[in-house]
C-alpha cells in the first residue's frame, strides 16, 4: 500500500510567505569511535565489520557518553544566534520517546534554553524522515498564525542507548550528532521550493521473521527514492541535473550509489563525506550535511539543493530548496 502525502502549496506559495531555513546549527560530539572500538558493544563480528566498512562506507561514529538526550538538543540550539522570535519548538524524532512525563527531555531542553513558555511537542510519524516533515509543518503553522516574524525551533538528534538504537543490522551504525534549525517565512536564502513524501505501508512492520519483506524493501528502495527525487524537481520545474547537491540521510554509501545509478547522476552529486565520520544520526543527517556543505563552499547563492531521507515504515521524503 502506498500513501501519497505530497504537499503542493510551497511551489505556489508567494516568496514573502514561503518556508525557509533561517539558521542551522549542528552539534557533533568530540568523542570518535572506530567500528573496532564499538564492535563488542554492538555484537559485530569481524566479517560484519569488514562489510560495514567496505560496502557501507562506514568507519567511525560520534557518541557523547556523558550527554543526556536534552543535552544533545541544547548543545545544538545554543549555537543559534537568536531565539527571541521562537513561537513553537518541535523535536523531530526517529523513535517515540519513553519515560516519565516529569523528565521529558524536550521540556528539559526548552527550559534550559529559556523557552519553557513556548508550546513544544515531538514528531516521529515519519521516523528518520521526520526532520523534513518538521520543516513542512513549521511553515504551515507559521502561515496559519500570520506572524511574519515568528519562527519555529526544529530540533533533531537522539541518544543511542545501548541495546536499543545503536545500529541497524546490515545497514548502518547510529551516531549522536544533533541539529537545531530556525524555520521562518520569507523570500530570503534557503527557501523551500517543493516537498514530496510517500509512505509505503506494506513495509510498516519489520520483525525477526520479516526476511522476505526486508528483501523486497531493499529491492524497491533505489527506484522509489530516485523516483521521488525526480518528482520533487519536476514539480518545481527544475532539472535534476541542475541541482547542485543532494544532502542525504547517512544510512550508508552503497544505498546512495544505487540511487545515483538509477538517476544517471555522478555519485559526487550526493554529499557522502560525513557517513564515515558521524554514522547515521537519526533525523539530523540532512542538517549536518547542510552545515558541512556550507563549510566546504559547495552551495552558492541561487543554487538548488535537495534534502532527502527515508524512515522505516516506510516513508520516503525529499525537499528542494533554493540557497
Amino acid at each position: 500500500m502506498a500513501v501519497d502525502l505530497s504537499t503542493g502549496p510551497d511551489v505556489a506559495t508567494p516568496a514573502t510567505t514561503a518556508t525557509r531555513l533561517a539558521s542551522v546549527a549542528v552539534y557533533v560530539p568530540e568523542h570518535s569511535y572506530s567500528l573496532e572500538d564499538i564492535a563488542e558493544v554492538l555484537g559485530l563480528t569481524a566479517r560484519e565489520l569488514k562489510r560495514y566498512r567496505r560496502f557501507m562506507g562506514l568507519d567511525r561514529v560520534r557518541w557523547d557518553p556523558a550527554a543526556r538526550q536534552s543535552d544533545l538538543l541544547v548543545s545544538a540550539a545554543r549555537l543559534l544566534p537568536d531565539l527571541s522570535n521562537v513561537r513553537y519548538v518541535i523535536h523531530a524524532r526517529t523513535i517515540e520517546p519513553t519515560g516519565p512525563y516529569s523528565v521529558n527531555a524536550l521540556h528539559v531542553a526548552t527550559r534550559e534554553l529559556g523557552l519553557g513558555h513556548v508550546p513544544a511537542f515531538g514528531l516521529s510519524q515519519h521516523a528518520c524522515a521526520s526532520g523534513l516533515l518538521g520543516i513542512d509543518l513549521a511553515g504551515r503553522m507559521l502561515r496559519a498564525d500570520g506572524d511574519p516574524n515568528g519562527q519555529v525551533l526544529l530540533l533533531t538528534g537522539e541518544k543511542t542507548y545501548p541495546h536499543v538504537a545503536r545500529y541497524m543490522p546490515a545497514s548502518t551504525v547510529m551516531g549522536e550528532a544533533s541539529a537545531a534549525c530556525l524555520v521562518g517565512l520569507g523570500g530570503g536564502h534557503d527557501r523551500l521550493v517543493a516537498f514530496e513524501t510517500r509512505t509505503l505501508g506494506a513495509f510498516n512492520d519489520f520483525g525477526a521473521d520479516s526476511g522476505e519483506l526486508i528483501a523486497e524493501f531493499e529491492r524497491s528502495y533505489p527506484d522509489t527514492l530516485a523516483g521521488l527525487l525526480r518528482t520533487v524537481t519536476e514539480k518545481a520545474g527544475v532539472a535534476l541535473g541542475d541541482v547542485r547537491q543532494i544532502l542525504p540521510h547517512n544510512i550508508n554509501r552503497i544505498s546512495w550509489v544505487r540511487v545515483c545509478q538509477v538517476l544517471g547522476l555522478p555519485v559526487d552529486r550526493v554529499l557522502l563525506d560525513t557517513i564515515p565520520v558521524t554514522g547515521h544520526c537519526f533525523c539530523a543527517d540532512s542538517f549536518v550535511n547542510y552545515a558541512h556543505a556550507l563549510s566546504r563552499g559547495l552551495l552558492r547563492r541561487g543554487d538548488h539543493y535537495l534534502m532527502a531521507s527515508v524512515g522505516l515504515g516506510a516513508t520516503f521524503s525529499a525537499m528542494l530548496f533554493k540557497h
